[in-house]
């Protein structure tokens, strides 16, 4: 039976097929200190298929502050907008399944909006792998050269963010911009923060406000994660006719340049131009030698602080990051008018994690 009073924070999970993840990620919400008003935890389950379900209607006939409510949507967005409606909160906090939550996130959370006056509060998502592959992902998330120097992937920034990893929300932030968008699949939470900001809003990240997440656990579908990123990043771009930084441009121009060179140098060397060949080669092989350097000394940097034996393996992870989320963009561009025709949104779904 629910307490009728309201809580302080409603706590909002959108979640498909994570019976590998939900049951520690809810444990860690139901460890939280207490927080004045206490605390809701909303599940907008996905019509799993893996036992999910079950364990969430296990956990919530033992403890009353978790609701699960259907989404038969199963997007992330509709999860979330989902939870919203159903929450009762003054603040609203976006988790995410496949994370666990330091025993005090909550605590801290409402500390940073308290002292800041933000409209929403975050910390940088701690990678905690098992496996090596997934130990030099995790290096790779916390890499600069890998994510472009986005402060969200900075456990130790303090200051203003242009989006933070979930967030905890004023909930009057969505009764003034609206809610998540679900037309997308993936950076839906980027492009509300870019509506927050563009109205004023003030996101702020704090290293006080801590969770760790587990990445990916093959090559694959660390390609995908980033290829759909990369994908519906364009989408955003489109709604808003103006990027939310210059770095989300870099790995398509970086892609453009190469195939503009190769192309170059080969029709020039079968037009027998032998000085425009030389050149265009010339300039090819540079632009890769440059970025293979920057690739090598930030796999040095990123193995001197967790382990040498990651070393062989980050720049195969550099490149997944950056040729991944270029080839979705570039895709996202190449499909644009033909889209209604061939459903390419569909070609570039995602689960809810």
């Amino acid at each position: 039976m629910k307490h009728s009073s309201s809580p302080t924070i409603s706590v909002v999970i959108p979640c498909r097929n994570e019976r590998t993840h939900i049951g520690s990620c809810i444990s860690s919400l139901l460890e939280q200190v207490p927080v004045p008003g206490g605390f809701e935890v909303i599940v907008a389950e996905g019509m799993s298929g893996d036992g999910t379900r079950e364990i969430l209607n296990e956990l919530s006939s033992t403890d009353h502050r978790i609701t699960v409510v259907d989404n038969p949507q199963q997007t992330t967005a509709c999860g979330m907008n989902r939870g919203i409606r159903e929450a009762r909160g003054r603040f609203i906090a976006i988790m995410g399944a496949h994370n666990r939550y330091a025993r005090d996130y909550l605590h801290a959370s409402l500390e940073v909006l308290q002292q800041t006056g933000a409209d929403n509060v975050g910390g940088s998502m701690i990678c905690e792998a098992k496996s090596e592959l997934q130990q030099a992902i995790a290096a790779a998330h916390h890499s600069g050269f890998a994510v472009g120097g986005a402060r969200w992937h900075d456990p130790h920034y303090e200051g203003p963010a242009d989006t933070v990893f979930g967030g905890v929300y004023r909930r009057e932030v969505f009764d003034r911009i609206g809610l998540f968008d679900e037309t997308l699949i993936r950076n839906q939470d980027d492009e509300l923060n870019l509506r927050l900001t563009r109205a004023g809003g003030k996101i702020w990240q704090s290293p006080k406000i801590v969770s760790w997440y587990s990445p990916r656990k093959s090559l694959s579908s660390l390609f995908r994660q980033y290829l759909q990123y990369g994908f519906w990043k364009v989408k955003v771009i489109r709604k808003h006719r103006l990027p939310a930084s210059w770095r989300h441009l870099v790995p398509a121009a970086f892609i453009l340049a190469n195939i503009a060179l190769m192309i170059t140098a080969i029709l020039t060397s079968s037009m027998g131009s032998q000085l425009s060949w030389r050149w265009s080669l010339s300039a090819w092989l540079g632009l890769l030698a440059l970025y293979s350097a920057a690739s090598l000394g930030a796999a040095f940097v990123s193995a001197r602080r967790r382990s040498w034996r990651l070393l062989p393996m980050l720049p195969l992870v550099f490149a997944i990051f950056h040729f991944a989320y270029g080839f979705g963009f570039l895709a996202a561009l190449a499909t644009w008018p033909f889209e209604r025709t061939i459903g390419s949104d569909q070609l570039f779904t995602a689960t809810n994690h």
